[in-house]
C-alpha cells in the first residue's frame, strides 16, 4: 500500500505539460490518428484557437486527411500531414505545397501555447491566416516558431508513435472523440 501511495504522490507532481495520460483543464475534442506505427491522441484548444480547431475538425469529419501521406518528417524535429496532392506518388515532388481549398481566415496565435515536443501547429506559406489543412507535430521544442504559428493542440499520447513516422507514412484514419 506504501508503495501505491508514493506512486500516485509522484505522479501528482509530474507537471501536466509533461504527463500524456490526460487532457488538459479546458482542452476541447480530441483528434485520433490512426496509423501504420500506431495511433497518436491529440487534444485541441477551441479557446484559444476555435476558428482553427472547428476548421480542422471539419475536415476530420469529411474525411479529408483520410489516406494522406506524410509528407514532411524530420526526425527529432517535426512530422506534417495535411497536403492532398500527396494520394498520388507521382506527384512527390510538389508535396507539401497542397491544401484544402479553404483557408482558416484568422491567425490564432497565442503567448500561452508554445512549440514544446507534442505541441500541434497549422502550418502556412507566408500568413498565418491562410493556413488550410496542413497541420505539424514538434518532436522537440522550437521556440523560434513561438508566435508565428497557431498552435491548437498538443498530442496527449503517442509521441513515440510520431517520432517513428517517416515521409510518405500513411494516415489511415483520422476521427473525433467528443
Amino acid at each position: 500500500m506504501k508503495l501505491f501511495k508514493c506512486v500516485l504522490v509522484a505522479l501528482m507532481l509530474i507537471p501536466s505539460a509533461v504527463r500524456t495520460d490526460q487532457t488538459s483543464p479546458g482542452a476541447g475534442p480530441v483528434i485520433v490518428l490512426e496509423t501504420a506505427k500506431g495511433i497518436i491522441e491529440i487534444e485541441t484548444y477551441p479557446e484559444e484557437a476555435p476558428k482553427t480547431v472547428a476548421h480542422v475538425l471539419a475536415l476530420i469529419k469529411k474525411g479529408f486527411y483520410n489516406g494522406l501521406r506524410f509528407h514532411r518528417a524530420e526526425p527529432g524535429f517535426v512530422i506534417q500531414i495535411g497536403d492532398p496532392q500527396t494520394r498520388d506518388m507521382t506527384k512527390q515532388a510538389s508535396w507539401g505545397t497542397g491544401n484544402s481549398g479553404a483557408p482558416v481566415g484568422v491567425a490564432e496565435i497565442t503567448k500561452k501555447r508554445r512549440h514544446i515536443p507534442g505541441a500541434v501547429g497549422m502550418g502556412h506559406s507566408g500568413s498565418a491566416k491562410d493556413a488550410s489543412s496542413q497541420f505539424y507535430i514538434m518532436l522537440r521544442a522550437s521556440p523560434n516558431l513561438d508566435g508565428r504559428y497557431a498552435v491548437f493542440g498538443k498530442v496527449i499520447k503517442g509521441l513515440d508513435v510520431a517520432a517513428k513516422i517517416q515521409k510518405a507514412d500513411v494516415l489511415k484514419k483520422a476521427s473525433v472523440r467528443e
